[in-house]
């Protein structure tokens, strides 16, 4: 069964395991967080998918699975990714982010 990704919008594509880990990268850039960590939240992100009946996923649950993961692995990392998957609209809506990470230490 291929495994798909829903779109915001109601499309469907193909879940790409090299677009998922080029987002990741990106995020993670001169951090210090290693390819495994990163294969492995991929991993985990193919098995969510194939245990849902129809294969498919949102890629909202998608994205709120990594950022979960990625705020275990590095705040800096998470941060970068959630500014691009929530799309932040102005300074105010990151501040407040970065305001929510702060309370966890």
């Amino acid at each position: 069964m291929a495994l798909k990704v829903v779109k915001k919008d109601g499309t469907r594509q193909d879940f790409s395991r090299d677009k998922l880990m080029e987002g990741l990268s990106s995020a993670c850039s001169k951090r210090p967080v290693s390819n495994e960590n990163l294969t492995k939240i991929i991993s985990e992100v193919e098995n969510l998918l194939g245990e849902q009946k129809n294969g498919e996923l949102s890629t909202q649950k998608i994205g709120e699975h990594v950022m979960n993961r990625l705020r275990e692995l590095d705040k800096v990392a998470y941060v970068r990714f959630a500014s691009v998957y929530r799309d932040f609209t102005d300074i105010s809506s990151f501040a407040k982010e970065v305001e929510e990470i702060n309370k966890d230490n």
